[in-house]
């Protein structure tokens, strides 16, 4: 069921969102990193529902267990078993769903490709599964700074909520300022209107989507690999394999169709013996390939596709009906996908960063 990601840092995760628990098995690690649960711990945090007022109500402390993979604070290179306990799962908020496919959700396309679903909370499609995600990318992260790259700096933020646009400078955005709002932007000026929309939406009983940035600063030259393992093109994967994803561009993305080549291209120039661009609208990517540029790309994020108001829909027996969406549901994902985005590029920098020293030493 597509629930592999990566080659040699390589995850598989578990779980429905209305089960005992969910989880993720990682295997790839190398032998004698340093690793705890509380390291775990601090990204799940980021992730958990119930943080905020505007965030879904559901209480769930997403404690991780470390079940396999380590001994005496150290990984051993095997494989790491990463388990998260479901405790407040209510699955009868959703028995009208065991009959009725909800708008814009996955539960028709499950039944049309499987004949079968977990219609409790949506089950796999659920984002409940990417604590498997978050988990895994807490040692991603820590392998990322120990044995490869330890001034990389990696910061998601909100960077817009429907029309309303944060004034962001990526190049110099700090991680203490994206959390200390609830609405995770870089503009604090965006924080009173973007929440302020986000209430509006839910006492209609709506919802709202937007766009995550996300900038990887110190990231090495030379990771990804021409035609089929662009960096660009595994950092997209990535990104769209995340719920509610509806887009992803890097650099100057589709504004950049507006330019010609000469306002398009990035010159080159040297700086402290360095190669440097003296712009950076490939945002950090040439040739599928890192050129040491600050990484800089967006991904945009539906409204949630559950609101609670009437909508049409049919029956698992393909009658017309209608359907008032039922349960704990953020009104915008967009405060907690931020967590999400850092973890999946994570995933996809450890992975380039072993597979760049497998082939080259």
């Amino acid at each position: 069921m597509g629930s592999v990601f990566g080659e040699l840092f390589r995850l598989s995760t578990w779980g429905e969102s209305h089960g005992g628990g969910v989880g993720v098995v990682i295997d790839g690690c190398p032998p004698r990193i340093e690793l705890t649960e509380d390291d775990i711990q601090k990204d799940l945090d980021r992730r958990r529902p119930g943080q905020s007022e505007i965030t879904t109500p559901r209480k769930e402390e997403d404690k991780a267990e470390i079940l396999s993979g380590t001994f005496e604070g150290l990984t051993l290179g095997s494989p790491i078993a990463i388990l998260v306990r479901n405790k407040d799962a209510r699955p009868e908020a959703y028995s009208e769903m065991a009959e009725k496919f909800r708008p814009s959700h996955a539960d028709y396309t499950y039944v049309a490709k499987y004949g079968i679903r977990n219609w409790q909370g949506g089950g796999r499609s659920s984002a409940r599964e990417t604590i498997g995600r978050v988990a895994a990318a807490a040692i991603a992260k820590k392998i990322i700074k120990t044995q490869f790259a330890p001034d990389l700096e990696m910061i998601a933020y909100v960077k817009s909520i429907r029309d309303i646009e944060a004034d962001v400078d990526p190049n110099t955005v700090d991680f203490d300022t994206v959390e200390g709002n609830i609405v995770r932007t870089g503009d604090p000026a965006a924080v009173e209107p973007m929440v302020d929309l986000i209430k509006a939406m839910r006492g209609e009983g709506n919802s709202v989507g937007g766009v995550v940035e996300c900038v990887i600063r110190n990231c090495p030259a030379g990771l990804g690999a021409p035609v089929f393992d662009r960096l660009e093109a595994d950092l997209a994967k990535g990104m769209l394999s995340l719920p509610a994803t509806k887009g992803f561009e890097i650099g100057s993305g589709f504004a950049g169709t507006l330019l010609s080549g000469r306002e398009h291209n990035d010159p080159f120039r040297m700086e402290d013996g360095r190669v440097r661009t003296t712009s950076n609208r490939s945002g950090g990517v040439q040739g599928g390939i890192s050129n040491g540029e600050n990484i800089i790309f967006r991904v945009a994020f539906k409204p949630t596709a559950t609101i609670m108001t009437s909508q049409e829909t049919v029956t698992t027996d393909y009658e017309d009906t209608e359907l008032k969406g039922r349960g704990r549901h953020d009104p915008c994902v967009l405060p907690r996908a931020v967590p999400m985005v850092e973890a999946m590029a994570s995933l996809v920098l450890c992975d380039h960063l072993l597979r760049h020293k497998a082939q080259n030493g």
